[in-house]
């Protein structure tokens, strides 16, 4: 049975496969950072849907040990984002940092966890278009850690310049539900706040 191709036709990839380039990724923001959102959409080059794990609790008995689900974590968040002339996007991540820590005084500018009242989506689509979401994952919580560096050098010809964030959040969830942190968190609901469910298309 494994070596009949028939077989594998009519039970494998039988919608031809999921494609890695078809997916765009959404945010919110929370208050006090310049909106750059729309062009983040379009420059937002590379993401990923990043492990969800849940260590084993290890409970020895008479020399033998037995391991029982313990609790689930989330790995870090990185996103990969073309940077365009005007630094807008570069700035909206960097505004965002400063607010969590200022660069000179150690001090935040943000009441409370208010840089966390953010979320984002990853959408992937099926072959048929934007009309198509095949899965959506929601960060909710989530806040940068980390705004890479960018390279230069002379001899870097014919390329556009890419710098990655990386992010902290508090859990994913399947499904698209851009704006649910910041409803969480009763800011008020923010640009495309609200639940939206898979299979709807995005505006």
């Amino acid at each position: 049975m494994a070596f009949d191709i028939n077989n594998f036709k009519a039970n494998g990839l039988t919608r031809g496969g999921a494609r890695p380039s078809l997916f765009r990724v959404e945010m919110s923001l929370p208050p006090g950072v310049t909106n750059a959102l729309s062009k983040f959409t379009f420059t937002c080059r590379a993401s990923s849907v990043p492990a969800s794990s849940i260590a084993p609790v290890e409970v020895p008995y008479f020399g033998r040990k037995i391991k029982l689900a313990g609790d689930r974590s989330f790995a870090d968040w990185s996103v990969t984002i073309m940077n365009d002339e005007d630094f807008d996007v570069r700035s909206m991540f960097e505004e965002w940092s400063f607010n969590i820590n200022t660069y000179e005084d150690n001090i935040k500018r943000s009441e409370r966890n208010v840089y966390k009242a953010a979320d984002a989506v990853v959408t992937q689509y099926g072959k048929i278009g934007v009309t198509n979401p095949i899965a959506a994952y929601t960060f909710v919580g989530l806040f940068p850690l980390e705004i890479s560096a960018m390279e230069l050098d002379w001899d870097s010809t014919n390329t556009i310049q890419t710098f990655n964030v990386t992010f902290a959040y508090d859990y994913w969830i399947p499904g698209r539900q851009l704006g649910r942190t910041r409803t969480d968190v009763n800011l008020g609901a923010g640009q495309g706040a609200g639940t939206i469910v898979l299979g709807d298309a995005p505006t």
